[in-house]
């Protein structure tokens, strides 16, 4: 049974009835349904809290968040949905980048995190890493899709569906529009704070960080994913897909995240987290 509220005009939806609550965020150009494999695969022991991201829902009005505007919509929605305990995030791609913000903030309200395919990926270390080729590939996405969030219409949008097509994104095109690219923009022009007041990226939490191989680079440092593996409670775990591994590698993505949050790491009775 799926319950369904609406928080600062996001409709969110909750399934499942376990003592945990994993909140899912997802990124571009995708929507919560990016989620249904892995909401499916824990639903029988984790609330699985999930969303749109405010500016990403085709049917909302075309509008820019700040950084701060977005943080403020998760805590209310995190203090919604879960107003006693911590939860559980499952992040990926631009659902990484607010979702790490959000724990640099709110560590209190966090016990675990996992993050997919996107680690410090705007660190010097990550940078050092590109080849020429990949900066003008990401030079060249980022900068078509910040072209037309500004654009807009159905040109912006055929613009938007032209990329995902070209990276071969899997969400379904029906709901990719321009309004979802908002955050490059804000990126490359520096508007609504230009994302300026970003923390870097510190987890203290035990965390689970899934990527895949097959892409023309990567987005984290190996000095980023050695020092992640070597924490207390935390696992660095790479696949053989691109950029979306709960999709293209579903069940292996959604038993290796399983396998974690029962497995690898237990909390003491103090409330601490431990290696099992």
């Amino acid at each position: 049974m799926t319950q369904q509220l609406k928080i600062d005009g996001i409709d969110v939806f909750i399934e499942g009835e376990g003592a945990e609550t994993i909140v899912m965020l997802h990124g571009w150009p995708d929507t919560y349904r990016v989620w249904d494999g892995a909401v499916a695969a824990l639903k029988d022991k984790y609330r699985c809290v999930r969303f749109t991201l405010p500016g990403f829902d085709i049917s909302q009005p075309r509008k820019m968040y700040s950084l701060d505007a977005t943080l403020r919509i998760l805590l209310h929605i995190v203090n919604t949905v879960s107003p006693k305990q911590k939860v559980i995030l499952m992040l990926h791609d631009w659902g990484c980048v607010f979702g790490y913000q959000f724990y640099m903030r709110h560590k209190g309200q966090v016990s675990s995190i996992i993050g997919v395919d996107i680690g410090d990926a705007v660190s010097e270390e990550t940078q050092r890493t590109y080849s020429f080729t990949a900066r003008m590939m990401v030079g060249w996405y980022q900068g078509t899709l910040a072209m037309a969030w500004k654009i807009g219409g159905p040109v912006g949008n055929a613009m938007t569906r032209m990329v995902a097509n070209v990276l071969k994104a899997p969400s379904p095109r029906e709901y990719i529009s321009c309004k979802m690219n908002f955050p490059y923009y804000i990126k490359w022009v520096g508007d609504e704070g230009s994302y300026a007041s970003m923390l870097p990226f510190e987890p203290q939490c035990p965390m689970l960080y899934i990527y895949g191989l097959r892409k023309p680079f990567m987005f984290h440092s190996p000095q980023w994913t050695e020092k992640l593996a070597a924490q207390r409670g935390s696992k660095v775990v790479a696949m053989r897909s691109d950029h979306w591994p709960m999709l293209r590698k579903a069940d292996e993505f959604n038993q290796v995240v399983r396998s974690w949050l029962e497995g690898t790491v237990t909390k003491t009775e103090e409330g601490d987290v431990e290696a099992a």
